[in-house]
């Protein structure tokens, strides 16, 4: 089977450039093209693509406004293709944010191993993306199943609690006896019944079948019902830190800046803590850690450590959108920087970070260009490991979306060297059930949340 395509650029080049790289692979087949975001509409509703490659600038309409009306109206998986402009790298963070599968940065026209190199992300990127989708049609069809076989429980234990009624006994004359015969002779379930009686069917017991969607291995999988109560407070406590950090946050985000000088963030009782949270993400990354860190409140008694598969400039933007939404202060890890309790450190892309104890109870980032670790640099892997020999911390461990395996093999290290607890992302809530999915095989999560419950779960864990 192959998949139809849609290539959108403003450029001739590119687009030839695009087309040829996915005509290279047989599962993919280029049935059309647009040169801006109004034709690529109009290509998808006329040519019904599998999937779309889109740039991100273009005349006339955007890829972002593009990719909106496309994801309302005829979702499809959408791999963006980003300059490293600013401005490019300010919309494709906003094109994750509003439901781009993943992006890719353009090649350069001028350098053919660069070519090469893109040419093979995308494609990556291209078949994970069908792969996903394919899963998910399988998995909302499971689920549906589940719920319609839920349902004809529940519709037959609620029939076997009716009370059957009374059956009046007329005197009538058979031909053949005189014995009294009933006039209903077709009963509920088939059943013979005595005149003058009733008789009623204790309900069964369906809890048993209401179980949580968890692979057979992860028996100590803890899954609590989302709690609304809780979760109205949290809001509120979210918006009054807000409120207070308005001020000191406004200019920065005006200036498209960092809040402070990373390095020199060092606020005395702030960086000393007794809880530290890990979380690794890759592909969906940008909305789920959008879901976390919003819920999290500004008085976090931890810092939160992040690593996010993403190349270089790009995860700036992305900690800088991030800390318009957080109550946290988000920003992009330096070399030196020093843990604080309410902040929160998205590793640069580039970089392996790992943490360092420097003093009593302080914490400092390090930086480091060693080889990628399982095709990543960030890698979540390298940050959970440099995590293992700090067992005077509670260490709250999280795998959210992503390809891959990154990150898997640390936290089942992690959960037996007894770290204090360990997070997946439903499958339900996941773009991609690829490094979730790699732990729970691994039988090392303690929680398999969606990704909305992590937050609250992360601070009950916390405070507490």
């Amino acid at each position: 089977m192959q998949y139809k395509v849609v290539v959108v650029d403003d450029s001739p080049f590119m687009r030839k450039i695009i087309s040829d790289i996915i005509g290279s692979d047989p599962s993919f087949h280029v049935v059309g093209t647009a040169v801006n975001g109004i034709e690529a509409i109009a290509r998808v509703s006329e040519l019904k693509p599998d999937i779309l490659t889109m740039d991100v600038e273009m005349p006339e309409m955007n890829g972002l406004e593009a990719l909106k009306i496309i994801m309302k109206d005829q979702p499809i998986p959408i791999i963006m293709l980003s300059g490293i402009n600013e401005e490019g790298l300010r919309e494709t963070i906003l094109a994750l944010e509003s439901g781009a599968f993943d992006f890719i940065r353009k090649p350069s026209a001028s350098v053919s191993n660069d070519i090469v190199q893109v040419g093979n992300s995308l494609l990556d990127k291209m078949n994970a993306a069908m792969q996903a989708k394919e899963r998910r049609i399988t998995w909302e069809a499971d689920e549906l199943s589940k719920t319609k076989k839920l349902e004809e429980t529940k519709q037959i234990d609620n029939f076997s609690t009716i009370t059957i009624p009374k059956h009046k006994v007329v005197e009538e004359k058979n031909s053949s006896t005189s014995k009294p015969i009933l006039k209903n002779k077709k009963l509920p379930l088939g059943k013979e019944i005595a005149p003058i009686q009733e008789k009623k069917i204790k309900p069964s017991i369906v809890d048993s079948l209401k179980k949580e969607r968890l692979p057979k291995e992860t028996t100590n999988t803890v899954v609590k019902p989302f709690d609304v109560t809780s979760q109205v407070l949290l809001d509120s406590k979210i918006i009054k830190d807000k409120v207070k950090s308005s001020t000191s946050k406004s200019s920065s985000i005006k200036d498209n800046a960092n809040p402070r000088d990373p390095v020199s963030i060092n606020n005395g009782s702030n960086n000393s803590f007794q809880h530290l949270i890990a979380i690794g993400c890759s592909t969906g990354g940008p909305r789920a850690l959008k879901e976390v860190l919003e819920r999290l409140p500004g008085d976090l008694p931890a810092p939160v450590i992040i690593v996010q598969h993403m190349p270089p400039k790009f995860t700036k933007s992305l900690a800088q959108r991030l800390n318009t939404f957080s109550a946290l202060e988000v920003v992009e890890a330096e070399h030196g920087m020093v843990l604080n309790k309410g902040y929160a450190y998205v590793a640069p892309g580039g970089y392996h970070m790992i943490i360092n104890k420097v003093s009593g109870s302080h914490y400092e980032v390090l930086l480091t260009e060693e080889e990628p670790c399982n095709g990543h640099r960030p890698s979540v892997e390298t940050m959970f490991d440099s995590l293992l020999p700090f067992t005077m911390l509670e260490r709250h461990v999280i795998l959210l979306t992503g390809m891959g395996s990154d990150g898997a093999k640390a936290m089942k290290r992690l959960y037996d060297s007894g770290v204090s607890d360990t997070y997946a992302e439903s499958e339900g809530t996941c773009v991609v059930y690829g490094m979730p999915r790699s732990a729970v095989e691994l039988n090392c999560v303690g929680h398999i949340l969606p990704i909305q419950e992590i937050p609250r779960k992360l601070i009950q864990m916390v405070k507490n």
